[in-house]
Parts: structure tokens; sequence; C-alpha cells
């Protein structure tokens, strides 16, 4: 159960722990990840990034399209090591090697009283578009390969990717570290 975050400072030093939704509810910054497992698309050999849209009962952004996975680190826990846990909780898939791809603070208020306030740590990893992964319907309720072409069209552009303009807070400073990590 990731029930805790750990509290940090601008520079990600730790400064101690809190009960996740606690520190949601009082805008705390602590650290979180997000992970992003890129694809070539065997039709066209174009990158893809594999996304989820995230269950409707999450305590905030349910329903939303995301990244690949995201979580907080618990205590002791490393970054890397809770985006691949996180990874075979969220989506059963294992065999991902990932990399840190740098961070960045964010903050976002949302309607039901919380918020993000995060050191989020952007960690990338490279698959085979027909790796098996099973969905944990109480994280994922859908998911897909875009095209990171058509997703970045829509998120500079407006366009349209079958995404209803429905996305996480994080995902587009998230996926500018991700790509440029990519290159």
């Amino acid at each position: 159960m990731r029930d805790k975050v750990v509290l940090v400072n601008e520079a990600d030093e730790s400064l101690g722990e809190m009960e996740k939704i606690e520190a949601h509810k009082k805008n705390k910054l602590h650290r979180a990840f997000s992970v992003f497992v890129f694809s070539k698309n065997k039709n066209n050999n174009k990158w893809q990034l594999l996304l989820q849209k995230r269950a409707l009962n999450k305590y905030h952004c349910g329903g939303l399209w995301t990244n690949t996975c995201c979580s907080h680190p618990q205590p002791g826990e490393s970054v890397l090591d809770a985006g691949l846990s996180r990874l075979q909780e969220e989506l059963g898939l294992e065999g991902v090697d990932l990399q840190d791809a740098g961070s960045f603070i964010y903050q976002a208020d949302f309607s039901n009283g919380l918020s993000e306030h995060e050191f989020d740590h952007v960690l990338v990893g490279v698959c085979d578009e027909d790796i098996k992964f099973q969905i944990n319907p109480d994280e994922v309720c859908d998911w897909r390969w875009c095209d990171i072409d058509d997703l970045n069209a829509w998120l500079d552009e407006g366009g349209d990717v079958g995404l209803n303009h429905s996305l996480t807070p994080w995902l587009r400073p998230a996926l500018r570290l991700a790509l440029d990590f990519l290159d």
C-alpha cells in the first residue's frame, strides 16, 4: 500500500514523511515519479507512448489520460525501484529497464479540495509494443499506444488524438523531459 509520501524541499532533500491524502490536502511538496514507456511502432517505425486512463475511483484525476504510470516512492524506497514496482502493480509490466530522465516541480489544484505539489522524477523505459501486460482495474480503466507525433501535435496545436482533451496536469511537462531524454 502506497499510503505515505516523502516530503521534500525544492532541492529534493527529504524533510520527513506524511500520509498521502494529508499531503494532498495541505498542498505539501513531496517526491513523486512519472513513468513513460515507449516503443517503436512496427508499421511506421515511429515512437509511441503507452498511455493509461486513470481509474474513475482515483482520489484525483480519475478518468483522465496520463503517462504509463505514476505514484510516490515510499520512505526508504528509491525512485527507480518504486517506478518498477508501480509498473508491475498497475499494468503487470515486468522487464522494462527504467532510466532517470530528469525532474521538475509542479503544483495543481483540484475541484475536490485536493492538490498536487510534487517534485516529479521522470523515468523512461523502452519495450516492444507486443509486450504482454494486464491492467489493474483499481488503477487503470483504459490504455492505448499513441504515436508521439500525434500526441505532440495535439498538445501543441489543440488537435485531437481521441483522448477528448482529458489529460492530467503533469503529463505535458513530464512528457517534454521524457522526449528530450529519448532523443
